[in-house]
């Protein structure tokens, strides 16, 4: 039965939509309460809410790209970053080094607001909202703004550089015209790990925020001591720095090839996947590989070049590079690709990247995603190359022998054979 019509308002609303039914004795307290805040934040949250259920029907329905969503559940005030996006009243940027915000009044900003103020005074930008949020310590704004952009012409526009990423080495880049780089991987958080360790024993050894109650399994409140908060916030210090490290590094890496390349071939990685490897998730979240894909895929619209995508199933690995012949199996551990039809020795990463470049000047579908050109290849020794890992059939379709007697064993597959994705994706 569906649910029945009513033009009153839910209870839990009143406080936005004041009536008469309002109990007069809480009018003062709320209008002493609501001076201090502006009434856009009540209309972002409605809006943020209203956006979360739309994309759980479209995720419902299919019509969502990416991972299944789940019903919006309200947010905790312990763990939700705090974030206030103002849409209306007085949002201008005063001048190079302070701006105004409603209720706030004007605030002088830690960096310099030239280039903005530049581009707002003589209309080629015009600011349509702005957000406050604190993050890793510190509170940030940032303008939503339509800004007049001129596409910045890049050095090689003709050239097309194909990037294998990997863990040891961040970044293999070969292009078109044959040139090969290899970008260190810096490691931020691996140099960091053993001080970090040093910093949460230290922290677990004072009374935090909470308790795990081991009799009754539930999480018990409390107030953690003033060591305890030092201890957190030396630690926290350390997680910030190696994040602005690393998004300083990814930002210099992306930037330097879109102002230079014309066509960037990447591949698209199973990075949620992959992070489920206990042995390499904390090296492959450290060396951010959505970071990078997302970067060169924005950055190259605002110079007008086209990112190639590369199938997750294309094997640029097992691919020669110089007769396209696919090897029936490369294992991880094997860092040199050697052809047997052409007698090729090529480290691992730069075959994949010189594959990489070479989709650049093949066929690609709507969503930008190359997949494999039609090359020979030598027949696998399986037949699903499209599986991430060896399955195996379920004991309630196992044949039932005469008598009761068990299906005979089956014997499990060599590693060298199983199709694994960290081994297809070369990180090592």
């Amino acid at each position: 039965m569906s649910p029945r019509r009513t033009n009153q308002t839910p209870p839990s609303l009143h406080w936005l939509c004041p009536r008469e039914r309002t109990p007069p004795g809480l009018a003062p307290e709320r209008g002493r309460e609501w001076r201090h805040v502006t009434g856009t934040v009540a209309g972002t949250g409605l809006a943020n809410a209203a956006a979360a259920f739309d994309n759980y029907t479209k995720s419902k329905n299919g019509r969502r790209k990416g991972a299944r969503m789940g019903t919006p559940r309200f947010k905790s005030k312990r763990k939700a970053r705090l974030a206030c996006r103002f849409t209306t009243g007085s949002i201008r940027v005063a001048d190079d080094r302070h701006v105004t915000l409603p209720v706030l009044g004007t605030i002088r900003t830690h960096e310099s607001t030239v280039k903005l103020v530049a581009r707002v005074q003589s209309g080629m930008a015009r600011i349509l909202s702005a957000t406050v949020r604190h993050e890793r310590g510190r509170w940030f704004v940032s303008f939503q703004t339509e800004v007049k952009r001129e596409i910045t012409p890049v050095a090689r526009p003709g050239v097309a550089v194909g990037i294998d990423l990997g863990v040891k080495v961040l970044a293999v880049m070969a292009d078109s015209a044959g040139q090969i780089r290899y970008v260190d991987n810096p490691k931020h958080y691996e140099g960091e790990h053993k001080r970090l360790r040093r910093l949460s024993r230290r922290a677990s050894r004072r009374q935090g925020p909470a308790v795990h109650d081991r009799a009754t399994g539930k999480t018990i409140r409390r107030e953690p001591s003033k060591r305890w908060v030092k201890a957190n916030a030396e630690r926290n210090r350390v997680h910030h720095r190696v994040a602005n490290l690393r998004e300083d590094a990814l930002h210099k890496l992306t930037t330097a090839v879109r102002a230079e390349y014309g066509t960037v071939v990447v591949e698209d990685l199973n990075v949620a996947g992959m992070l489920r490897n206990r042995r390499l998730a904390r090296k492959i979240a450290d060396a951010g590989f959505a970071e990078i894909r997302r970067q060169l895929t924005y950055k190259g619209q605002r110079n007008a070049c086209p990112t190639v995508v590369a199938s997750r199933w294309y094997p640029s690995s097992k691919t020669c590079s110089s007769c396209k012949t696919v090897k029936a199996k490369l294992p991880l551990h094997v860092r040199v690709f050697s052809c047997d039809a052409c007698g090729l020795v090529i480290d691992r990463d730069e075959n994949a990247a010189r594959n990489l470049a070479d989709l650049a000047s093949a066929s690609t579908t709507g969503t930008e995603v190359a997949g494999d050109r039609g090359t020979p290849s030598v027949p696998k020794p399986r037949g699903a190359d499209q599986k991430t890992r060896a399955s195996r059939a379920s004991r309630k379709a196992d044949p039932v022998r005469a008598g009761g007697a068990k299906p005979p064993h089956r014997r499990k597959e060599p590693r060298d054979l199983q199709q694994d994705t960290t081994a297809q994706l070369g990180l090592w």
